[in-house]
């Protein structure tokens, strides 16, 4: 069976590798001429079976590779994200399934276009699970993706702060503008061993030494030492990296000591910033547009009909807009006390709402889903390239908002 390169009008027909007589008729084929054959039916085949020019990836292979594109620590801490179903090893993936949400009707589509890892946005296991029986829609679609050896994936809100990941696809909506997240993200580590850094004098070596001696003997914690003059005389500066259970070893040791320092620092060490990634965004436009053209470019670019609207008071639909301040999803915690003219979101409480129009902000909610999907055609595109075509990755069709304008 022979398939076509391209996957939008793949065709396949019957091949021979013996050369037909002018004689000979084929079965599958009728005769127009002595020289000539073709086939007597053409069927189209989904694009999501072409995969002749693709090879499988290891599991873990797959699952590193996804860390590198985003990484599981730029994650909230309550956010259940990674691996969260695993068939028994060793598993390949020939194709990857990517689904905002993974409901029974979408897992139903996952299996009939042979996934081997489903990545699902939203996890759809959250809470702890006491029992795995036929009983709720989320115990059965663990039970079909074991049964079907069928791993299931989710990043969550590592892609929502991800520099390239979904705030940053819904901010490509607004027009040209600049961008910076609302709570950045810090690194997973600290610079230095520790979170904290002491730093005293010593003035004598015979002192020096018995300091050093007994602070090296101390777990957790990272000694430098370095000539330093005060007051016109010679010291030596320890400077010390250390976790607070070791710091509160080494203050214990010291307040026991007092004759052998001076000059004492306590410094908390902060982890550091990481460039361009965090939850939300606040964007600011190059040039200012009405309220109404921003409505249009929402809706064209999240390709919706309807949004919801609650204007600023004193504002109108020609007030400008600047400033748009916006988190994928239910952005309510992450938006507010934030100074914008425009909020946008999936979904807020009806009084995160009447706190934002009273000062001023408008605020246009989109119902939760339809402000993340989207971002999922992009990523597409993103893994495909960042692992290298190696497997096939395929978009739900099924997969939807629950909530309609009727």
């Amino acid at each position: 069976m022979l398939y076509a390169s391209k996957c939008r009008t793949e065709l396949y027909i019957n091949t021979i590798s013996c050369a037909p007589t002018p004689d000979t008729v084929l079965p599958g084929f009728c005769m127009l001429s002595s020289a000539h054959l073709v086939p007597t039916s053409v069927r189209l085949v989904p694009s999501w079976i072409c995969s002749s020019s693709r090879s499988f990836m290891d599991l873990k292979a797959l699952l590193s590779s996804l860390n590198d594109f985003a990484s599981l620590s730029f994650a909230e801490s309550w956010d259940n994200v990674g691996l969260l179903v695993e068939p028994s090893p060793p598993h390949t993936v020939n194709t990857l399934f990517l689904t905002n949400d993974l409901t029974e009707q979408v897992m139903e589509e996952a299996l009939q276009k042979k996934a081997d890892l489903i990545l699902s946005y939203h996890p759809p296991i959250f809470r702890a699970m006491k029992h795995v029986t036929w009983k709720t829609w989320k115990e059965r679609l663990v039970i079909r993706a074991l049964e079907n050896r069928v791993a299931i994936y989710s990043p969550h809100t590592a892609y929502d702060a991800a520099p390239q990941g979904v705030n940053n696809w819904l901010a490509k909506g607004l027009g040209t503008c600049t961008t910076r997240p609302i709570h950045p993200s810090t690194a997973p580590n600290y610079p230095t061993e520790g979170a904290h850094r002491l730093e005293f004098s010593v003035n004598h070596t015979q002192d020096l030494n018995k300091v050093m001696s007994a602070v090296k003997g101390i777990g957790d914690v990272s000694v430098t030492s370095f000539a330093a003059r005060c007051d016109d005389e010679e010291q030596t500066r320890v400077s010390l990296n250390c976790t607070q259970t070791a710091l509160m070893q080494v203050l214990a040791f010291l307040s026991q000591n007092r004759q052998l320092y001076q000059k004492t620092e306590i410094l908390s060490l902060e982890k550091p910033l990481l460039l361009d990634t965090g939850m939300g965004r606040l964007c600011t436009l190059d040039q200012s547009v009405s309220l109404a053209t921003m409505i249009e470019r929402i809706k064209e670019h999240l390709k919706l009909s309807h949004l919801r609207l609650a204007l600023g008071v004193g504002k109108t639909l020609e007030s400008p807009v600047k400033i748009v301040a916006l988190c994928a999803g239910s952005g309510g915690s992450i938006l507010q006390g934030v100074e914008a003219d425009l909020y946008l979101t999936g979904e807020m409480s009806h009084h995160d709402v009447l706190d934002a129009a009273s000062k001023g902000i408008n605020v246009i909610l989109c119902e939760h889903s339809n402000t993340e999907r989207g971002f999922l055609s992009d990523l597409q595109q993103m893994l495909g390239v960042h692992l290298e075509n190696k497997i096939n990755i395929i978009l739900s069709e099924t997969d939807r908002d629950p909530l309609h304008v009727v």
